[in-house]
């Protein structure tokens, strides 16, 4: 491995991480002696990266530093494309928009051998969803992210209508369903409500009291817990 690419390592395992990280950690994990790695550290301070920490302490990458994209790996550059022509056939038009127009980005950056491996990888991704949602999942994810109520109308697999109003905190993409999951004020229990099942979606002001990180922790402690099947679906 040359030196460029063990740096760009080091930053990408520092970026892993929210605290400090161990030198001897962070040696083992890029293959060289702690003598090497601090080297390596204060050369990646030295063009400006802002590492913090000092031997015997372990190091932290402050958030919001970015180093351009200079390379990948084969197995890395499959997984953009095929990740990013998965997202491009979702229903989720702004998403998808996303993720072509993340592509062009990263392969705006590349050397132009890198950036040709991007063209032609072979990974193809099969025909989009036939189960196409009435609402805007955008608005979805808007108010996941502002963590913000939804209201609307959801029917059930038995065709049976009722009005929600949830705290949304996650979004599911598989195959041929969008699946949302949230906090139902009606049912008071964490539920799972099929996207192309909701109608008459309604996007509020009103800020939900509880942090979707912690909502989301819960929901996966449920699902993990002995005897219990995590949220039921929405039709209960």
């Amino acid at each position: 491995m040359s030196r460029s690419a063990r740096l760009l390592d080091l930053v990408q395992i520092l970026r892993r991480h929210r605290r400090p990280v161990s030198g001897r950690t962070l040696a083992d994990a890029i293959g060289v002696s702690i003598r090497t790695l601090y080297r390596d550290i204060a050369t990646l301070q030295g063009q400006g990266a802002p590492i913090e920490g000092e031997a015997g302490l372990g190091y932290v990458l402050k958030p919001g530093f970015m180093l351009p994209p200079l390379m990948f790996s084969d197995e890395e550059i499959e997984a953009i494309v095929l990740g990013s022509r998965w997202v491009a056939k979702q229903p989720d038009k702004r998403l998808a928009a996303a993720a072509a127009d993340a592509l062009a980005k990263i392969a705006a950056v590349l050397p132009d051998d890198l950036r040709d491996d991007l063209d032609a990888t072979t990974l193809l991704v099969g025909p989009g969803s036939e189960n196409a949602e009435a609402i805007d999942l955008g608005i979805v994810r808007q108010a996941i992210r502002d963590e913000r109520k939804l209201g609307f109308l959801y029917r059930d697999a038995g065709g049976a209508a009722s009005k929600r109003l949830v705290w949304p905190f996650a979004l599911a993409f598989f195959d041929k369903v969008r699946v949302m999951v949230a906090w139902c004020e009606t049912r008071q229990d964490f539920r799972h409500f099929r996207a192309d099942r909701m109608s008459g979606l309604t996007a509020t002001d009103i800020r939900y009291p509880r942090r979707r990180q912690a909502m989301l922790k819960e929901w996966r402690a449920g699902l993990d817990a002995p005897g219990r099947n995590g949220a039921k679906d929405a039709s209960g």
